[in-house]
């Protein structure tokens, strides 16, 4: 029993230190991604864009909606005011039981118009086609279609519709920063590859001020979840995905938004709307399109932050959230198996693939296991105190480590709060961070992997959403309760 007890701390301790030496290196390659990003497209390369829309390509903006009346008004508006010289936006209601299309067509002064609707991508049937018939919203399009169960079939739905080359992938209650569509879309004018997707920072949109769908005060979220989150989000997209775009090795293009290459989208066959981890089957279908095809690519991905989303505002939220993200992990591994360790698939099979089983899979494995063989060296008295509170205080001090670099990686980027005080709310809740809100998601994850195994809870669920609404003085916020599918 010793000898097993000695070989599995080995294995610990190895697991722990790799893990170490890829976050410090990609905390390296993270801020020297940024600091290049930063000298390379500057206001005047997106100015230059603005004003030479001849060059711009076209880029179509599909957001779904589905019972999104308290919100909808607002961030359509938001959608409409992006500040680019030749887009559309695609508003894709997805059988709606509330006054969602109701509310577009008297607000947007809507009708039906005939349109030679092709289906690139499978989805559910499309119903009706809507179009403006003010001058003001000439860019919106509005498609009503029966649900369709999932964010994907309705995402399919918004590509069958959209009519330029470039899309980006958002939800309708994300609110986008007005340069978006300018950022992303630099990339790709200077890449001598096919950027086949970017993706771009996402933040917590939880307890901003925003006014006719413009955010005008960014402040860090109250509520404890959106607060963890918050700094988690900056460490997934400041630090590990900038680091990883150095070397065209980005795992995924968050669902909740990214820009795509239309073409190779419907190549690759759409949106599956059986997955439950819908972003990383698109990306890895898109790259595995490539490859098949021999076609070289890029996935980029910049700091800024182009995109601002509501966090789970309690735990029973964060809860179904992280679930669904564990039973999608482990669904990726299943249906795409066979690009795992696959020469013909290049870095996706031979490093991408490898690092999401082993460090990210495999992790609330690793951690719950870990756990429980600790409290068995602690009962059998085989614990070196010595070294055992020297050992707990470095991993402690590592994590804490990450999350401060990652958030001063935002500040290099652009600093988002008005004063430095409200950083150290973020900094004050990193430190909490191990003992409070990591045990939750390696418990959630844990819960997703068991859900897929015994395939229960396969539901979207229900998720309570805050909508708001602008006053002239404060932001009053609404809160309701929508059937997410």
């Amino acid at each position: 029993m010793e000898g097993v007890a000695l070989v599995y701390q080995y294995l610990i301790f190895f697991y722990s230190f790799l893990m170490t030496v890829i976050y410090i290196s990609l905390a390296i390659l993270g801020y020297i991604n940024i600091v290049r990003n930063k000298r390379k497209y500057t206001e005047k390369e997106e100015e230059d864009l603005k004003m030479l829309p001849e060059i711009a390509p076209g880029i179509s903006v599909v957001a779904p909606a589905f019972n999104e009346e308290v919100i909808i008004i607002e961030n359509v508006r938001s959608l409409l005011n992006l500040d680019y010289p030749n887009f559309e936006v695609v508003i894709v209601n997805d059988g709606s039981k509330d006054k969602t299309l109701e509310l577009l067509i008297e607000e947007f002064e809507l009708i039906e118009i005939p349109f030679p609707y092709i289906q690139k991508v499978i989805c559910q049937p499309v119903k009706k086609i809507f179009r403006s018939t003010n001058e003001k919203f000439k860019r919106l399009t509005i498609v009503d279609k029966e649900n369709g169960g999932t964010k994907a079939d309705a995402m399919n739905a918004g590509i069958n519709v959209a009519k330029y080359d470039y899309f980006i992938n958002t939800d309708v209650d994300c609110l986008l920063a007005r340069d978006t569509l300018t950022k992303c879309i630099l990339p790709v004018l200077d890449s001598k590859r096919r950027v086949i997707a970017v993706g771009a920072t996402m933040r917590m949109v939880n307890n901003c001020e925003v006014k006719d769908g413009v955010i005008t005060r960014v402040r860090p979220p109250k509520a404890f979840i959106p607060t963890f989150q918050e700094t988690e989000y900056l460490r997934s997209y400041l630090l590990a995905k900038m680091g990883w775009s150095m070397f065209n090795l980005i795992p995924n293009v968050s669902g909740g938004f990214g820009l795509f290459y239309k073409p190779v989208t419907i190549d690759a066959g759409g949106y599956d709307p059986l997955s439950h981890a819908e972003d990383m089957d698109m990306t890895l279908r898109m790259v595995a399109n490539m490859r098949d095809n021999k076609q070289k690519y890029r996935i980029v991905q910049i700091p800024d932050t182009c995109c601002w989303t509501e966090g789970p505002p309690n735990i029973k939220v964060l809860q179904r959230q992280r679930s669904r993200w564990g039973r999608g992990l482990l669904q990726i591994f299943v249906v795409h198996r066979k690009l795992l360790f696959n020469r013909k698939y290049g870095r996706m099979g031979f490093w991408v693939m490898p690092y999401a089983l082993v460090f990210e899979f495999m992790a609330p494995i690793i951690e719950f296991f870990g756990l429980l063989f600790m409290i068995f060296l602690l009962f059998t008295n085989q614990v070196n105190f010595n070294t055992f509170w020297l050992m707990l205080f470095f991993v402690y001090l590592l994590g804490v480590t990450i999350s401060l670099v990652a958030i001063s990686f935002d500040i290099l980027t652009k600093k988002h709060y008005n004063s430095y005080r409200e950083y150290i709310r973020l900094v004050i809740f990193s430190s909490l961070e191990a003992v409070i809100y990591h045990p939750l998601i390696v418990i959630f994850s844990l819960n997703g992997y068991i859900q897929f195994l015994t395939r229960k809870d396969f539901s979207w669920g229900a998720m309570t959403r805050q909508g708001f609404k602008q006053s002239e003085s404060e932001t009053e916020i609404l809160t309701a309760t929508v059937n997410k599918k």
